[in-house]
């Protein structure tokens, strides 16, 4: 994995207050690409508060935006997909 990458991880997803959020969104987007109502509505977050956090990724390039306007859809970026398997083992820790 890029350092740069491992650094952004370690920062967003494990570091900060709202980590464990990130990896929630993460983890479901992984798994089923969706709009922000989806995954709000997924995972009993409020609409804005996602969209808060996928625009902090969409920042870092942790996810990818497929789309315009309300109907985008998120994914996983390129190199997140690449290095899942580092990816999980990193938030898994965060988890336990």
């Amino acid at each position: 994995m890029d350092r740069n990458l491992r650094n952004i991880i370690l920062w967003l997803l494990v570091g900060s207050k709202g980590g464990r959020t990130r990896v929630r969104i993460l983890k479901l987007i992984k798994e089923r690409p969706a709009n922000v109502h989806q995954i709000s509505k997924e995972l009993g977050l409020n609409y804005r508060t996602v969209k808060y956090h996928l625009g902090l990724m969409l920042e870092h390039r942790i996810v990818e935006k497929v789309g315009e306007d309300y109907g985008a859809i998120y994914i996983p970026s390129r190199g997140v997909e690449e290095n899942w398997d580092e990816i999980e083992k990193i938030i898994g820790v965060n988890e336990r």
